[in-house]
């Protein structure tokens, strides 16, 4: 006798107790072998087998009549009935179910069922009864039973069926060893790892089309990057256009108030020109109280006056202040060794109507009114007086339509007259050479001393004004006109250089920007030093990164003034250094 080691229960063999632990302690449920009803008792269905499937059941009633002729007591009929029903329930509840089940779940790893392998065991021993000589009978009726009962196995790869199970195990474990969780074949068989991720397969065809998915996902990848990457230089391309037209507007933008500032600053935004500004000017001072109604209207017809005949009203003008200069530096001056004048020259300052822009026209008065006190221009400057503004804009008008300076020309678009537009170095000798006076440019590009000065700018007027013989006076008035000095902004002229008892030299120039009251305090018989100081220029007083002079030399024949409008059409300028 066995007993359960989980219930308890009692059963008189080996193989009982396996049918035990399988109904009861493993399946749980009662299945027909023919209906597959479950859910019911054990005596329920053994009342359900003998009363719905009493054909079915006529072999059982066949192995009673047998068992009761071998051993002729129907106790041991009943306990034999009772065994075969069990074994007919556990071998249909271990494979009465017929959904597929994958491979893992179908075979062992010996590549048998659960129940093959249960049955299997059971004819084993079957056969060991029948060997023995114990109850041979019984065990034939076994097999009986399960031929009878069970369908034969079936491969669960490819289908086949096989009248033996053995035979179904070595087919299985032949013709689909691959397929087994551990073949039977050489276990030492190559194994091929992917050497993408590290997959390890055990054919090589396998591997091969592993690998050929890595590769179509790797193109696809490719593919895709190369999309977005032809997207994102796209968009970058579409973003960096955007960039370069914002950037090119805002450079226009700037460049056309640029512009705009420029044409305010040099007078040519069609505001209009001196006489504007002069009248517009006064109605201002008239309202401020600074005026009276009556000045203002003689004022006016002064300068319709001065505009008519086209010569200055003298307004600003102060003359004199050369001899007032050689009085003073041959009485005082103590510090002076020596002092080179220029020729005679009034001084010209802005007036209300050239304020801000009319230093270039001022200059040039300052220059002309020179050359008209010395005879050796009377033949090319005879008759002239000094013109007024207006004036002096119409015969540079006059001297670009010859010819002279058309890159100039252009640049201030071909017309001074009526706008407040700035004149510099090259206006003032297109003006002189069209009057067949003889001059010329000298550029002073860059500094050539220390902290930006110019020291050769002050030895080269120094050569200018000391080349005539004079002797050796402490004062020389030359017979040499004022030089037109330009930097960057504005000009002066220069009426003289002293040169000090420790041998620096000094500069002495006229600013148009100096009211006629403070010119006049030159005129006095006793000059203050502190009026002498508007006029004194030492070399670290002119720091500007550029200076040109504007010098005459003479008069030009009608001949000369040919060659020099024609060489005027690439303008030059000698340059030092």
């Amino acid at each position: 006798m066995l007993s359960c080691d989980i219930c308890g229960e009692t059963v008189t063999s080996e193989l009982d107790m396996k049918a035990h632990l399988l109904i009861v302690h493993m399946e749980n449920e009662v299945i027909c072998p023919f209906c597959k009803l479950s859910g019911v008792s054990y005596d329920e269905m053994c009342f359900h087998i003998e009363t719905a499937h009493f054909e079915q059941n006529a072999l059982e009633r066949n192995f009673e009549r047998m068992d009761t002729t071998q051993y002729g007591t129907s106790d041991n009929k009943d306990n034999t009935l009772q065994r075969t029903m069990e074994v007919n329930l556990s071998g249909h509840s271990a494979c009465a179910s017929n959904h597929p089940k994958s491979p893992s779940q179908s075979l062992p790893k010996d590549g048998t069922s659960d129940h093959e392998d249960f049955y299997s065991k059971n004819l084993t021993e079957s056969r060991k009864f029948q060997k023995n000589g114990k109850d041979p009978g019984l065990s034939e009726v076994q097999g009986s039973i399960y031929e009878t009962m069970f369908s034969l196995p079936e491969c669960p790869f490819c289908g086949k069926i096989e009248k033996r199970s053995e035979d179904m195990e070595t087919h299985v474990k032949t013709k689909h060893a691959g397929l087994l969780d551990t073949p039977l074949e050489d276990c030492a068989r190559p194994l091929y790892d992917c050497p993408l991720c590290g997959l390890i397969c055990t054919n090589y065809h396998i591997l091969q089309e592993h690998v050929d998915l890595h590769l179509e996902e790797s193109n696809f990848q490719q593919d895709m990057n190369r999309v977005q990457c032809s997207k994102d230089l796209e968009l970058a391309h579409q973003l960096q256009q955007e960039e370069d037209m914002k950037r090119r507007s805002e450079e226009s933008r700037q460049e056309v108030e640029e512009f705009r500032k420029l044409q305010r600053q040099y007078g040519l935004d069609n505001s209009g020109g001196y006489k504007q500004q002069q009248l517009r000017n006064m109605e201002i001072e008239v309202n401020k109280g600074r005026m009276h109604p009556s000045e203002f209207h003689r004022r006016k017809a002064d300068l319709m006056e001065s505009l008519a005949i086209g010569i200055d009203d003298g307004k600003t003008r102060t003359s004199g202040i050369i001899e007032a200069l050689h009085r003073h530096y041959q009485n005082a001056s103590t510090d002076v060794r020596r002092v080179w004048l220029s020729a005679a020259v009034d001084h010209f300052h802005s007036s209300l109507g050239d304020k801000g822009w009319g230093c270039g026209y001022r200059n040039f008065q300052m220059l002309l009114s020179s050359l008209l006190q010395s005879d050796a221009y009377d033949d090319c400057l005879k008759g002239m007086s000094v013109p007024c503004i207006p004036k002096i804009q119409s015969m540079i008008d006059e001297a670009w339509k010859e010819g002279f300076d058309p890159q100039g020309a252009s640049q201030l678009n071909n017309r001074l007259q009526g706008t407040k537009a700035w004149i510099g170095a090259c206006e003032i000798y297109t003006l002189l050479t069209s009057l067949r006076v003889k001059c010329c440019i000298v550029d002073f590009h860059k500094s050539t001393g220390p902290s930006g000065t110019h020291p050769r700018l002050f030895e080269w007027i120094l050569s200018y004004y000391s080349s005539e013989k004079e002797g050796n006076p402490k004062v020389v008035c030359t017979s040499k006109p004022p030089i037109y000095l330009q930097h960057q902004g504005h000009s002066r002229t220069v009426v003289g250089i002293e040169e000090k008892k420790n041998r620096t030299l000094c500069l002495l120039i006229f600013d148009p920007g100096c009211p006629t009251r403070e010119m006049q305090k030159l005129l006095k018989q006793d000059i203050e030093i502190s009026s002498l100081k508007q006029l004194r220029k030492c070399v670290g007083n002119l720091k500007h990164k550029q200076y040109q002079i504007v010098a005459v030399e003479g008069v030009l024949s009608p001949e000369e003034k040919i060659a020099r409008r024609e060489a005027s059409q690439v303008f030059t300028a000698e340059k030092i250094p």
